[in-house]
């Protein structure tokens, strides 16, 4: 546990940033309320630092005061453990579906969830030839415009378009759609035909498809997809891909939608 004497971890900790965490750490459904005193013996910080970084969290939002003086955590630490939880019970939903598909083609499955800054990938099954995708990792944050599984989440979601659709969209593959007219043309496409089909468009020689995963009102939650090398997405095999991860983005989109309320 960090103590006013010990220094920080690298250069690039914010010192104020890790206690003012540690001090929200305290917090849990057993102990929901820390006086300042209790507080300060708990973290082993001297009063004075405990005072200001707990008042700095009351302006962030982040921690109101009882009537007593002492304090709570306030409602968007709560938000945003339901969101981790919602991802957390998508992964779970989609986790049977992606191993098939990965055994079934022996390609890589992926789930991946809509965020402001692009696709994010939150989980991925290795499939036999799963060395060819190895540039996308759990974790790794995606461009809307390339790659099977941000578009299709990209043409199930108005908001995103308001957004994403712009003159200034980079160009990451000579197959890059960059032009705002024609990817909304395609994006239209994806929404007609319920799947989309990607072609080196984000690696080259590499190819997806996708299928949306839509929430209780329609609004798309996260995509599933499978991606390999693109001679492998010809054909038959294509045909059966599509069948596959769209029956499963159906699937994991009712089980969703069972989901109880957070």
């Amino acid at each position: 546990m960090p103590t006013e004497s010990e220094p920080t971890a690298g250069r690039d900790v914010v010192g104020a940033v890790l206690k003012a965490c540690t001090l929200l750490g305290h917090f849990s459904a057993e102990r929901p309320v820390w006086t300042l005193n209790d507080l300060t013996t708990a973290s082993g910080m001297n009063k004075t630092t405990v005072f200001r970084l707990m008042a700095t969290l009351i302006q962030a939002g982040w921690v109101d005061r009882t009537d007593e003086g002492a304090y709570r955590v306030a409602m968007p630490v709560f938000e945003i453990g339901s969101a981790a939880l919602a991802k957390l019970d998508i992964r779970s939903a989609a986790k049977p579906f992606m191993s098939e598909l990965a055994t079934a083609f022996g390609n890589t499955a992926y789930l991946m969830v809509p965020a402001e800054q692009g696709a994010v990938c939150i989980d991925l099954l290795e499939g036999r030839n799963s060395l060819v995708v190895a540039g996308i990792n759990v974790g790794s944050v995606m461009p809307y415009h390339a790659a099977a599984g941000p578009t299709v989440m990209l043409a199930h979601s108005k908001a995103l378009q308001d957004k994403w659709l712009t003159d200034s969209l980079p160009s990451i593959t000579d197959r890059t759609i960059t032009d705002a007219e024609r990817l909304a043309e395609h994006l239209a496409e994806i929404r007609e035909a319920g799947y989309s089909l990607s072609h080196s468009d984000y690696l080259p020689g590499v190819a997806a498809v996708a299928a949306p995963i839509l929430g209780r009102d329609g609004s798309v939650v996260a995509s599933i997809s499978v991606g390999g090398r693109a001679e492998e997405f010809e054909g038959e095999a294509l045909a059966a891909k599509i069948e596959r991860v769209c029956d499963a983005g159906a699937r994991i989109t009712r089980i969703v939608q069972a989901l109880p309320r957070g």
